[in-house]
């Protein structure tokens, strides 16, 4: 007995263990290859990639030629199942890499056919084999008429049909997108979408640019891949009849009919996939418009007008009468037509029917509004008379009146140092056509006219423009002004004249009236706000002053004091700095105010400086000096100014005097006096010239050069 025998028989080798020196890997390790779809897609691309070089024996081709037909049809029906085109975007990479590995295809197919086609039809694979014994009949002439046919649909109809509307869809997509984005920013502003919206619409927006254009160059690869397979039904059928009648010495028929079939089998078996595809991209494109399955949608559109479909019956039962034309069909076809339509017109109305009384039944009873809501306010809002809705949907954004609003708040933000509240625009019938009204806590703040596709001309100098126009006032800063045609816009920039745009007209009023009105906007919800936003070292000193010294509410009393004069609140924190010193003394706003103000010395002056580098001011005498110390009564927080009003009146006069001279030199001077009485003489020149300033001698920082224009 030998030792193989007497050992008995032995178990076969595990997985993955060595078998004569050579380890083959195990399931487990396939598996795990097979679900890293980025190595298996790499290794399906070189693969293609080898069979353009290396040959194919027939039964690698007939599984190759299987997985080209069921990709084609798993193509065809996403397409037909998808929603809307996103969700098919990788198909321009599918398309190519389908169209890939049909060119391989029909280069390993060409391979065998001129190498071994003497040896039978079989010598490409069965599948080529099948295909051309069924559609020949055996009749090559039949087989090459049908390929032909079969290509011209291809070529002709549907890849040229699909590859123009996916041009034509890609160009008017690019063209029409930044008119949707400016419609995202429109909404956005008005508030009508919040930030993650926008966001989610632009890359919406940004997938379907990328996707259409993809698709305009992914249609040339259906197109070439049609081109490609004429090329290669007349290589197989010249150079396969060149091999077989010189080479092998098969007779004429017998080299026409065999290498005709092989070569229309192997035409067959790619351009079928390829006119799969071809529907697939042409379904794409042509589902722009279209939202649902293409079933339902089809189906919808179609059935939602059975009077069409009624007509179509009619007209096939009138041909059905017709001499020479079989009856039975047209019949069968009209009847069917006219029962659905029947039919459908039914059930159309009896939804309609249906919904009206669910409608009426379940309708309830109109809420009554609460009697709360009519206590809401707008903070700021616009409202326009109805000429003026071109300012709202001018088609050149940065001309839009959202667009200036948006930019304005912004540039306000930045200056003021808080966010001013979103604009409400709403059109007033009640209004003139070209009137507007700008509201600030649904009170009348401005108003004014402008006229949209006019332009506003202004002469610097304050002179009536020399144009020919419609002579008016600007609503802003009361200065002559007109309205001119746009095509004298050259005209009056040559004459070193301001043109402004109904628009800008408008903003710049707005502009005007938030600075004035600033402090009315800075609600308590925005002051917790700006306190929440302090950098870590800041909180940790608003924990020590709030509320054990002073409330949020009193910080707001504070700001909004500053916001009065038009100082920027931006310095947060050295504005509570400054409140925190303050408070060792008093707790009046006020007079904390004050304190910060000198804290802000150096932010003040150089908001008043001129472009020369320096701060133009008029001088407070000491005989007015005396006479506000002496005019001030009462003590502590209750002080308040008794001054006579005839030297008030002398005051007034002497001020504005001073200030025309100024201006009249080119100056904008602030006006300083001493820290004590500053609150009390700034409360006086607000009232007549609300733009000067009125500065304490230590908010004058060490460092700024002074030029004194005047005293008073």
């Amino acid at each position: 007995m030998s030792d193989v025998t007497a050992a008995g028989p032995q178990p076969p080798p595990a997985a993955g263990a060595p078998l004569g020196g050579f380890k083959l890997p195990g399931l487990g390790e396939i598996g795990a290859f097979l679900r890293r779809g980025d190595l298996a897609l790499a290794v399906g691309v070189l693969t293609i990639l080898v069979v353009l070089i290396l040959p194919l024996p027939p039964v690698l081709l007939d599984m190759a030629l299987a997985i080209s037909i069921i990709i084609s049809v798993l193509i065809l029906m996403t397409a037909l199942f998808i929603h809307t085109p996103l969700e098919f975007s990788a198909f321009p990479t599918v398309l190519l890499i389908a169209t890939m590995l049909r060119l391989a295809l029909n280069l390993a197919s060409t391979r065998l056919i001129l190498a071994h086609g003497h040896e039978g039809t079989s010598a490409a694979g069965h599948v080529i084999e099948a295909f051309g014994n069924f559609v020949m009949a055996g009749n090559f002439v039949i087989g090459i008429i049908v390929f032909t046919i079969l290509v011209i649909v291809n070529f002709v109809v549907i890849t040229k049909g699909s590859g123009r509307i996916a041009e034509v869809a890609a160009r008017f997509h690019l063209d029409a997108m930044p008119g949707k984005q400016m419609a995202i920013d429109a909404d956005l502003s008005a508030g009508l979408i919040d930030e993650k919206e926008a966001r989610r619409r632009r890359s919406q927006l940004e997938d379907e640019s990328s996707f259409f254009g993809a698709m305009d160059g992914a249609s040339k690869f259906v197109r070439g891949d049609a081109i490609a397979g004429l090329l290669v039904v007349f290589i197989n059928v010249i150079g396969g009849m060149i091999v077989g009648i010189v080479q092998q010495g098969m007779p004429f028929i017998d080299a026409a009919r065999t290498y005709t079939l092989l070569t229309v089998g192997d035409g067959l078996v790619t351009q079928v996939p390829a006119l799969i595809v071809s529907t697939a991209a042409g379904l794409i494109v042509t589902k722009a418009g279209v939202a649902g399955a293409a079933d339902k949608a089809l189906l919808a559109q179609l059935s939602g007008y059975p009077k069409a479909l009624g007509m179509s019956g009619a007209v096939m039962g009138i041909m059905a009468f017709l001499p020479g034309i079989p009856m039975l069909p047209f019949l069968l076809l009209g009847g069917g037509a006219g029962a659905l339509a029947y039919l459908f017109d039914k059930r159309q109305k009896a939804a309609l029917a249906s919904a009206a009384r669910e409608a009426d039944v379940q309708k309830p009873p109109p809420a009554e509004e609460p009697i709360s809501s009519a206590l809401k306010i707008d903070d700021l809002k616009i409202e326009l008379g109805y000429a003026l809705l071109p300012l709202v949907n001018a088609q050149d954004g940065a001309d839009r009146l959202t667009e200036q609003i948006k930019a304005l708040r912004r540039s306000l933000a930045i200056e003021m140092g808080f966010v001013m509240p979103a604009v409400r625009i709403l059109d007033n019938v009640q209004l003139d056509a070209n009137s507007y009204v700008i509201k600030i806590k649904e009170v009348d703040a401005g108003t004014g006219k402008v006229w949209p596709g006019q332009l506003m001309v202004m002469d610097p100098t304050g002179a009536q423009v020399k144009l020919p126009g419609m002579h008016t006032t600007e609503p802003t800063f009361g200065l002559p002004a007109t309205w001119i045609d746009g095509a004298l816009k050259e005209e009056a920039a040559i004459q070193g004249y301001t043109v402004v745009d109904a628009a800008t007209v408008l903003s710049t009023h707005l502009t005007e009236l938030l600075k004035s009105n600033t402090a009315e906007l800075l609600s308590y919800a925005e002051v917790q706000k700006l306190l929440k936003e302090l950098p870590s070292g800041q909180a940790d000193l608003l924990k020590d002053i709030v509320p054990a010294q002073i409330t949020a509410s009193g910080i707001q009393r504070v700001l909004q004091n500053l916001l009065n004069e038009r100082i920027s609140i931006r310095d947060l924190s050295t504005i509570l700095e400054g409140i925190a010193d303050a408070l060792s003394f008093t707790r009046n706003p006020v007079a904390i105010a004050e304190h910060v103000r000198a804290r802000l010395a150096r932010q003040i002056c150089a908001q008043h400086t001129s472009p020369s580098g320096y701060l133009p001011l008029v001088a407070l005498s000491a005989k007015w000096e005396q006479n506000f110390a002496d005019s001030i009564v009462g003590q502590g927080d209750d002080r308040h100014l008794a001054m006579q009003p005839s030297k008030l009146s002398e005051f007034i006069t002497l001020v504005r005097e001073r200030f025309e001279d100024a201006a009249r030199e080119g100056e904008a001077p602030v006006l300083v006096t001493s820290a004590s009485i500053r609150p009390f003489v700034r409360s006086i020149v607000e009232r007549f010239r609300a733009q000067t300033s009125v500065l304490s001698q230590s908010e004058i920082h060490p460092r700024v050069r002074l030029k004194t224009v005047g005293s008073i």
